[in-house]
């Protein structure tokens, strides 16, 4: 079994972390819209692979009522 030889410095382990976000998020384009969004994520204007999953009109009609 494998036994670490020194102890990572706390510094030196969030340092190794640090690079892990600097990638982009991948990107869609929903084939309905053409909007890009998040992959896996809906677009802004409700739409998922195609379909309309939430109506955004209703629920803004319904906040500023």
């Amino acid at each position: 079994m494998a036994v670490q030889q020194n102890k990572k410095s706390p510094s030196k382990r969030n340092m190794h972390r640090s690079n892990q976000f600097l990638v982009n998020p991948p990107l869609a384009v929903e084939p309905t819209t053409g909007e890009i969004h998040r992959r896996h994520h809906i677009s802004d204007s409700g739409f998922y692979r195609g379909k309309k999953v939430i109506d955004i009109q209703d629920k803004v009609e319904n906040e500023e009522s």
